[in-house]
């Protein structure tokens, strides 16, 4: 199975992202939820090129792990014995699971944590300035975030010693929730209520996108939803609604903050605005 996902797991994780992608680019266009408020074409050539942009950001930074990244670190730990599940001889399907699910908790923690601290915050807010909410929404996150995110996962992986099984299902299933989440798709509400008790759907994560402080600072989950109910982080509704809700943050509004050179500077001009969680307050 190592052996296999070694050699494979790459193609696996860019096949499900290419598939899950073009089902859910589809699904716009038969059931928007919203209308768009910016040309389609230019934020998918620049949300796109952040994509491109970061794979290469990764490989030149990460380039001695093998397999993906994260892919390369279990393999890593598991040949060596490194990390809290290898130390115990639990049945390898239990090991899968808290892998994935250990995993799942992590990023919802880093998710928080960007928000608390304001100069990461500077970092992440690229991705809410997107002033639309689409499937490439979710791919959208500044090529130094990313590399952090991939530090702590790597980080994450090696203490946990997670299975290289449970870190292929972990990043297929975060790549594909994060698109599916951040859909411009129509779900029937009753489907949404019940659906949300199992994943994070688009109305549950779009609330996060709102440009009301207090609505960005919820549901912060990506994948599972469990975690915002548990911690209090979570938020049915925006107050406006879907179709009255303002996407996007209070700095960054113009057409031209969408084009790639803009999106990678924002981090460094500008205040850190009001958006960070230590920073809002009550404030609605």
């Amino acid at each position: 199975m190592t052996e296999f996902i070694q050699l494979h797991g790459d193609q696996i994780r860019l096949g499900f992202f290419l598939g899950i992608f073009a089902v859910v680019a589809l699904w716009e266009l038969a059931a928007p939820r919203r209308k768009l408020t910016v040309s389609k074409g230019v934020r998918w050539i620049n949300n796109l090129a952040i994509v491109v942009l970061n794979s290469l950001v990764l490989k030149a930074v990460f380039f001695y792990l093998a397999a993906g990244m994260a892919i390369g670190m279990a393999i890593w730990a598991e040949t060596h014995g490194w990390g809290l599940l290898n130390a115990y001889p639990l049945p390898f399907w239990l090991a899968v699971v808290l892998g994935v699910m250990a995993l799942d908790f992590v990023i919802y923690l880093q998710h928080v944590m960007v928000h608390a601290v304001p100069a990461l915050w500077r970092l992440h807010r690229m991705h809410h300035a997107d002033l639309d909410f689409d499937v490439t929404t979710g791919a959208r996150f500044h090529p130094l975030e990313i590399i952090l995110s991939m530090g702590i996962k790597l980080a994450t992986v090696a203490v946990l010693g997670a299975p290289p099984l449970a870190v292929l299902i972990f990043e297929v299933l975060l790549n594909g929730t994060a698109m599916f989440n951040h859909g411009n798709i129509r779900l029937p509400l009753g489907l949404d209520r019940w659906l949300r008790l199992l994943v994070v759907t688009p109305d549950m994560h779009r609330v996060h996108h709102s440009i009301l402080p207090g609505e960005t600072n919820s549901n912060f989950g990506f994948n599972l939803p469990w975690w915002d109910r548990l911690f209090g982080t979570y938020r049915a509704q925006p107050r406006e609604g879907h179709e009255g809700m303002t996407i996007g943050i209070e700095q960054f509004r113009q057409p031209g903050d969408t084009w790639l050179h803009r999106l990678l500077i924002q981090p460094f001009v500008g205040e850190t605005g009001e958006y960070s969680i230590t920073r809002f307050g009550d404030r609605s």
